[in-house]
């Protein structure tokens, strides 16, 4: 089976997956397992039965599940396998997880202050799940849910159904090594200090990974990290793909996608059951292959999806456009440079986002399929599910390619959140606070039951979605924390970029964004730029005019001095001083 027609799924039913179908195992191994299935159940009933009239005790009985479905029934067992170079025996059954009795003064993994209260109806009974679901190069707008026209994401959609969609969350970096380690820590840039791959300062245990696995939990790492650290083993499961869309292991040609998927589900089968897991499943996609002319690939089989679709172009798209940027922004900024990669010709802004949406398409199939995989495991409702990514992307808009400035395109990426903990009226509603990547870590580590560290800089998102008493049961008497949790949520943030290689190449910028105004700043250059998002949400009219042809309004120039006093007040507290803040 070739990389194109293979898929790592296991279903009951024929689940359609973009252009793909998943089938149920051939005739001969379901006869097979249903009779092994049959043997199994039947003596986990006698003993059942035995148990309960021992125990004098018919009041409620556990559902046994009518039929098993294992890993070895269908195709895809071959493609975990080739994905690891291990046997395909050994793979667990898929039953509904049953609750395992507690045995009075054991030690559990998890602290006992972190434990759920039996008194909220909405906390799960035993520790969460975290399945982070980590796309790349990924804009708020690639999403069907988001109102995009074009591009198909009907499981993505369907999870921001079943949970909330934030519409403003943005990265506070817009590059994916600082925005990952920003994931990983919970620091801006400017304190964990990682503005090139290749730095690393952040002490381990101050990281996710380690603070969950101290905290009783599996963890995994599947794809890639976007960052060169020596820690990368110490997680339980980890799997590094990054830098390609298509290549041959084993014998076997693989698409990156597809690379990931398989080794989540591996991770999935494989984690030990009697613990609490969190992965981090960082696609590669729908980053370009930088270097490959072609930029992105899709696999065979996405090649018929929105062959008939035109890719709106944006109004913005225009050599004039390009011009209204700072001066500082020449023919060799990177930016422009991808731009003519990419979009200088009608026909290759088509072929290219079209390839790029394919790409989407076939991260939100991956998702679906370990979701399901999740549902077939019985631990669906006990997990708590984060989609997002770690930076947007321009498609052409003011002449651009790719990411690192302030605008919307940029810093806006989705994020779609499920918990077990939301209260009832939440599910399925959109939110427009300004949520942001800092807020990754606390709201992992909270919905683990860990406290934050003192140096994160976010807050746990989940207050925006549960009740008070829930929260105030969770956190018990630590009164400070619950104040500081309920206190009233951001309504502005700041934004930084360094300098990468030079300032004619990819110049430092930075911002404070506002919902109503943007006010950019660029440091090698002192240059100011204004925006009212409002009567302008493209950002293509910049009101600090240095022509001089008009004078701002004293209402505008008040707006660009409050904007101004505020911003490099964020700028010395978050770069300049050292302390804990939490923003």
């Amino acid at each position: 089976m070739s990389a194109d027609d293979s898929i790592s799924a296991v279903v009951a039913d024929d689940v359609h997956v973009g252009s793909r179908s998943i089938k149920r195992g051939n005739t001969a191994r379901a006869r097979r397992f249903t009779k092994e299935i049959a043997i199994f159940m039947f003596s986990l009933l006698c003993f059942l039965a035995s148990l309960l009239f021992m125990q004098h005790h018919a009041s409620q009985m556990t559902t046994i599940p009518d039929k098993v479905l294992s890993i070895g029934d269908f195709p895809a067992e071959n493609r975990r396998a080739e994905a690891t170079g291990v046997g395909s025996g050994g793979a667990a059954s898929r039953t509904t997880a049953m609750h395992k009795s507690t045995t009075p003064g054991a030690t559990s993994a998890m602290d006992e202050s972190s434990k759920p209260s039996a008194m909220s109806k909405m906390r799960p009974e035993k520790p969460m799940n975290i399945l982070l679901l980590y796309a790349d190069d990924w804009r708020h707008d690639t999403l069907g849910a988001a109102g995009n026209p074009v591009v198909k994401t009907p499981y993505l959609d369907k999870l921001a159904e079943e949970g909330v969609r934030f519409t403003e969350n943005c990265v506070t970096t817009s590059v994916c090594w600082c925005s990952r380690v920003t994931l990983y820590s919970g620091l801006y840039t400017s304190r964990h200090g990682t503005t090139r791959p290749k730095y690393w300062y952040v002490e381990w245990n101050a990281t996710i990974y380690d603070m969950l696995q101290r905290a009783g939990y599996h963890v995994g790492h599947v794809g890639k990290w976007g960052v060169n650290h020596p820690n990368k083993k110490r997680v339980d499961f980890e799997v590094e793909e990054d830098g390609w869309h298509v290549t041959k292991r084993g014998g076997k040609t693989w698409h990156v996608t597809e690379k990931n998927e398989a080794d989540a589900l591996r991770f999935l089968e494989k984690r030990p059951k009697d613990k609490p897991f969190f992965v981090n499943v960082a696609f590669f996609a729908t980053h370009a292959v930088d270097g490959d002319k072609r930029q992105y690939l899709p696999q065979n089989q996405s090649l018929s999806m929105y062959v008939d679709d035109v890719i709106p172009d944006p109004v913005t798209n225009t050599l004039d456009a390009y011009k209204r940027l700072p001066s500082f922004f020449g023919d060799r900024n990177e930016g422009r440079t991808r731009w003519r990669w990419r979009f200088d010709t009608p026909e290759k802004q088509q072929s290219m986002m079209k390839n790029y949406y394919r790409m989407a398409s076939e991260v939100d199939s991956a998702c679906g399929l370990i979701m399901k995989e999740l549902e077939l495991q019985g631990e669906l409702n006990n997990t708590l599910i984060i989609f997002t990514t770690d930076n947007g992307n321009f498609h052409a808009e003011h002449g651009l390619a790719d990411k690192w400035y302030p605008h919307q395109e940029s810093i806006r990426v989705p994020l779609i959140i499920k918990d077990p903990r939301m209260a009832p009226g939440n599910i399925g509603t959109v939110n427009d606070d300004f949520t942001l990547n800092i807020d990754l870590a606390p709201t992992i580590l909270s919905a683990a039951g860990i406290d934050p560290l003192e140096v994160m800089m976010g807050r746990d998102m989940s207050v925006l979605y549960r009740t008070k008493p829930d929260l105030e049961t969770q956190h018990g008497s630590q009164t400070e924390r619950v104040a500081k949790e309920l206190s009233p949520w951001r309504t502005e943030f700041f934004y930084e970029h360094p300098q990468l290689f030079s300032d004619d190449f990819i110049p430092a910028s930075e911002a404070l964004v506002r919902k109503d105004y943007k006010y950019f700043y660029w440091p090698a250059f002192g240059w100011e730029q204004l925006f009212n998002l409002k009567d302008d949400p493209i950002e293509d009219s910049d009101m600090i005019d240095r022509n001089k042809t008009t004078n701002m309004t004293e209402e505008n120039m008040a707006i660009l001095n409050e904007m101004r006093g505020r911003f490099w007040e964020l700028k010395n507290l978050i770069q300049k001083t050292k302390k804990p803040v939490t923003l």
